[in-house]
């Protein structure tokens, strides 16, 4: 690293800390020539390539702006959208590459929007997944379906099963009414 007193080409490392939620690295050095200090900071670039072979820089602003489309009129605010772009963030970074195809940021935005909204979600898929035909909304709201009975099943596990309240017969002139 490069001394900005003395343009020296050489400096060694005193101290190293992670800042940005280990986003960045902050790096206290010291040049060899002159022996000032000075401080660097180190941002590691996770790159999205999109399918015309362009490659840009990961943008939490442009997931969010995509999500708030799909969004749009249901009841979700800024501050779950921006929780929703840090974990896609997340997510992303956990894999260890620095570039990503779009394709895997578009996968990426669907586990965290499904659960924080599933009329977004459907938006949002139908457009990233190109449905076209009612076909692929129906298959794909019998697997939100599952999805949710499975995690019902789950959660209710050991928990005695609802009766559904009175199983007598109706007495005389009482109707008995049943859920559907």
């Amino acid at each position: 690293m490069r001394c900005p007193h003395c343009r020296h080409p050489d400096s060694r490392v005193v101290d190293s800390r992670e800042a940005e939620e280990g986003q960045m690295i902050r790096r206290r050095r010291a040049c060899q020539e002159c022996g000032r200090r000075f401080t660097t900071v180190e941002e590691a670039v996770l790159a999205v390539v999109k399918r015309s072979g362009v490659s840009e820089p990961f943008s939490r602003p442009k997931v969010i702006a995509g999500v708030r489309r799909a969004c749009q009129g249901r009841p979700v605010g800024d501050d779950a959208l921006a929780v929703l772009a840090q974990q896609v963030e997340e997510s992303i970074r956990a894999t260890g590459a620095a570039e990503v195809p779009s394709h895997d940021v578009g996968l990426a935005i669907l586990g965290p929007l499904r659960a924080l909204d599933e009329v977004a979600y459907m938006r949002f898929a139908s457009v990233y997944r190109s449905f076209t035909s009612l076909a692929d909304f129906e298959s794909e709201i019998a697997a939100l379906r599952a999805a949710q009975h499975t995690a019902d099943a789950a959660g209710n596990a050991g928990a005695p099963e609802p009766t559904g309240g009175d199983l007598s017969p109706p007495g005389p002139g009482l109707v008995h009414a049943t859920q559907a």
